[in-house]
């Protein structure tokens, strides 16, 4: 299938799935959104933080946790969530993948969850080398779009300005890809799309073989058991994630957990 100028068919998936185009009437993001390229680059100036410092505040603001760390793991593990789901929800029911250049994509930081994605140009890859469907794009495509292009300066700059132990944000990284898969397979099965279904974990098994993947935890089937934590258990309020590696939060300390 070719990608549709408003990759309409993303949008029965659900909310963390769908990708925003500034295709078609009325199709306008909100102004002076940064594109994700700058917000991993730190952009700023001395009218207004970096959205990812923004974002980093509304979360811990939202959440009522005084550790912006804790903050900066929450925050990540969202973005994550749609990077993931977007990229595989593509590759499951198109065929292919779109450029996903950090640059071509511009985020509403201060949006609700699901983070607020928009897609600038709709495109294939430049060097899309794959044949037609039913089964074009691979796992080596979709990890360099998300893992090399956006997660990876992604954790650097959560981990240089707020010191997120960098094993905890690949935790993040490969919960948010199962999550992903999941409710990508569970769609597909309940709508009677078992191909699509397959094709999701075909490319999620392989996914999980790769380096910065393959030590973020165990999967049985669907189920995701990470080998760190997100941390959530030390918003006020919080507990353990169903994936957590803890069995029960842990007993707070003075100095947040690294995961």
């Amino acid at each position: 299938m070719d990608l549709d100028p408003q990759l309409a068919a993303l949008r029965p998936l659900g909310g963390f799935f769908v990708l925003r185009t500034t295709a078609g009437a009325g199709a306008a993001p909100p102004t002076a959104l940064p594109t994700l390229a700058q917000t991993y680059a730190g952009t700023a100036s001395h009218l207004r933080p970096s959205a990812l410092t923004a974002r980093v505040e509304t979360v811990a603001g939202r959440l009522r946790t005084p550790e912006p760390r804790v903050a900066a793991s929450i925050a990540h593990q969202g973005l994550a969530a749609r990077l993931w789901s977007a990229a595989l929800g593509c590759a499951a029911l198109y065929g292919r993948l779109p450029d996903l250049d950090p640059a071509l994509l511009l985020w509403d930081f201060a949006a609700t969850a699901p983070d607020d994605l928009w897609l600038t140009e709709v495109r294939p890859l430049p060097s899309d080398p794959y044949p037609p469907a039913p089964y074009p794009t691979d796992a080596d495509a979709l990890a360099d779009a998300v893992l090399r292009g956006h997660l990876g300066p992604l954790g650097d700059a959560l981990g240089a300005r707020y010191g997120v132990a960098r094993g905890l944000l690949w935790g993040n990284a490969g919960s948010a890809l199962a999550g992903a898969a999941r409710q990508l397979e569970r769609w597909a099965r309940t709508n009677g799309r078992t191909d699509m279904a397959d094709r999701t974990r075909t490319l999620t098994t392989a996914l999980f073989t790769h380096p910065l993947l393959s030590t973020t935890g165990t999967r049985t089937g669907t189920a995701f058991r990470r080998r760190s934590c997100c941390l959530y258990y030390r918003v006020p309020g919080g507990g353990v994630c169903g994936d957590c590696c803890f069995p029960r939060p842990p007993r707070p300390s003075p100095r947040a957990a690294s995961g």
